[in-house]
This record gives C-alpha cells, sequence and structure tokens, in this order.
C-alpha cells in the first residue's frame, strides 16, 4: 500500500429518518439516508407510500384531459 494515496477511513454513524442508526466504518463521516433495512418495506412486510412534493397529484392533473378525452369514445 503507497502513503499518502489513500482517503482516511475512520468509524462514522449511518442515520435513518426513522430513527435508526448504525454504527460502521467510512470514509464519509455522519452519514443520513431516508429508508433503512428498519423502516423499508420489503424488510417490514408492510406497505408504505411516501407522495413527496405531491407527484400523484400533480401526475393526476396533467394527463386528467387526457383521460377524459378517451371516456367518451
Amino acid at each position: 500500500m503507497k502513503n499518502g494515496i489513500h482517503p482516511e477511513y475512520k468509524e462514522t454513524s449511518i442515520r435513518c429518518a426513522c430513527g435508526n442508526e448504525i454504527h460502521v466504518g467510512s470514509t464519509k463521516s455522519d452519514i443520513r439516508v431516508e429508508i433503512c433495512a428498519k423502516c423499508h418495506p420489503f424488510f417490514t412486510g408492510k406497505q408504505k407510500l411516501i407522495d413527496t412534493a405531491g407527484r400523484i397529484e400533480r401526475f393526476r392533473k396533467k394527463y386528467e384531459k387526457f383521460q377524459k378525452q378517451e371516456k367518451p369514445t
């Protein structure tokens, strides 16, 4: 291994939005994530819908006129 070319490896913590905290080793410090294994629907078996900034409503509003045109035909 060459000296001086590798990033510093240190102990850090990964924090999830649900409050779960995992201590790992990494080259980055204080990592924050939105979903972890403790709150992810695949691991919990519960379906959880996260609608950030009303994306579903914006999609429906955008394509509403196309749906109305197809119905009378």
